[in-house]
């Protein structure tokens, strides 16, 4: 998407930034975490992602609390009557009057009190990886592991901040990629100061909505990933069952941000709430695309030796690599088939050299991979491809032996002049797709 125009308003004597992205026919205002930055959060393509599917159904409101981002920091200890003043403020501003509040992480809080106060201002309600209590009380064991949390991030803040030593907390799955800490240093540098960061978690802390959760009236969505690292299942699930009539969505997944993981499935149960429709009435885009299909030669051998945790973190980092060679060669994933990826590009040179530095790069951690590559016309809806082309990029792979990157002819022709090199690798009956096709690997 193009990004939008960062405006500001006024609540009080503290200015207040935001954007407003789409045009759809119902509004709905994201309230963000405990640190955000609307205008740096683009750098990030699963930002941009996560925008433009919450924007083929809703004209989107974002901003930044008071403290943090593009608006005022200096602005010394707020309350959340204050940034309830913020949040109404931005909506006079992009001239909404009656919105969905989407209330994210700790923002889940200020969207509560928001919606007990001005109900005739919220139409729906959607929490998610939020929480009513964060820390523990006699009360609420529940607390426990949020507390410690917090303690952690306020000693990331006294000694590491602007490292990107969060990731540890905010998306575990993405701890080995150098270029996601790197970026989440950044992000966390363009957000807070540590000063002001080590004083809103005071107050994050602090935060106790519990008896506001209780006088909700607006209907209620909860959604929390199971293995969320920095704020457990457990709260969310705490949180939903101290809201009358409120659902509770459990997703899979580890990733804290809204814009990491799988988005698709979050912003569908999103979609379904607030529109009774999972999906749009859109017609599949006819596109011209590369595929790349990896996966790793002798999985299921490997983890039978290796043991499940010592498998899984050798999984996460050979995910972490195939995502960085993705980045760095411009390729969009479209998928993770449990050890493999699905993945698509603008050209097909760049597929092939991507497929290459996967294939050195996991090398250097005990795996082989074999990849297919082909060209052909693909149906694109939101996130997903589809179409006859993506079925023959899989049956190219499945013809590939161990450190084999095989190519369709259409691909080998496509690159002429490139300066790659091919063998031939033979004429193939691909299964379920007509025809016999020649095949080429990358010499």
């Amino acid at each position: 998407m193009i990004r939008p125009e960062t405006r500001y308003t006024k609540s009080g004597d503290v200015s207040i930034a935001y954007q407003v992205v789409g045009d759809g026919p119902r509004d709905l205002v994201v309230v963000p975490g405990w640190i955000s930055n609307v205008d740096f959060a683009w750098e990030d393509p699963g930002y941009g992602e996560w925008m433009r599917q919450l924007a083929a159904f809703a004209r989107v409101i974002v901003f930044d609390k008071r403290g943090t981002g593009l608006s005022d920091r200096d602005v010394g200890d707020s309350t959340l009557e204050e940034r309830m003043d913020d949040l109404r403020a931005v909506l006079a501003a992009a001239g909404s009057e009656r919105a969905a509040v989407l209330g994210f992480s700790e923002g889940g809080a200020l969207s509560m009190l928001f919606a007990a106060t001005y109900p005739e201002r919220v139409r729906q309600l959607v929490l998610y990886a939020s929480f009513a209590c964060i820390s523990e009380a006699p009360d609420y064991p529940e607390g426990v592991e949020g507390g410690r949390n917090m303690e952690r991030l306020r000693e990331a803040l006294a000694t590491a901040w602007g490292q990107g030593t969060t990731l540890d907390l905010m998306a575990p799955g993405l701890v080995h990629s150098s270029r996601a800490r790197a970026f989440m240093g950044r992000y966390e540098r363009m957000c807070v100061s540590p000063r002001a960061g080590r004083a809103h978690l005071g107050f994050v802390k602090e935060i106790d909505v519990r008896p506001v959760a209780r006088t909700l009236q607006v209907p209620t969505l909860v959604v929390h990933r199971v293995d969320d690292r920095l704020i457990p299942i457990a709260l969310g699930r705490a949180l939903a069952a101290g809201i009358p009539g409120a659902r509770l969505v459990e997703l899979p997944g580890d990733a804290h941000p809204p814009w990491l993981g799988d988005t698709t499935a979050l912003v569908g149960e999103v979609r379904q709430f607030l529109t009774g429709s999972r999906v749009g009435a859109v017609e599949a885009e006819r596109v011209l695309a590369t595929v790349l299909f990896t996966d790793i030669v002798g999985s299921t051998e490997r983890a039978v030796a290796l043991g499940d945790r010592a498998w899984r973190d050798l999984l996460n980092r050979h995910h972490a690599v195939v995502r960085d060679e993705l980045d760095r060669h411009r390729g969009r994933e479209v998928a993770t088939t449990g050890d493999g990826f699905l993945a698509t590009f603008d050209g097909p040179a760049r597929a092939i050299r991507c497929a290459a530095a996967i294939r050195a790069a996991v090398a250097g951690l005990g795996l082989a991979i074999r990849a297919g590559v082909h060209t052909g016309e693909c149906e694109r809806v939101d996130d997903t491809i589809a179409g006859i082309a993506v079925h023959t990029g899989a049956r190219v792979m499945a013809t590939a032996g161990a450190g084999e990157i095989v190519v369709s002819s259409t691909v080998r022709d496509l690159v002429a002049g490139s300066g790659l090199a091919f063998r031939d690798h033979g004429t193939h009956a691909l299964k379920g797709i007509p025809g016999e096709w020649r095949l080429f690997a990358v010499a």
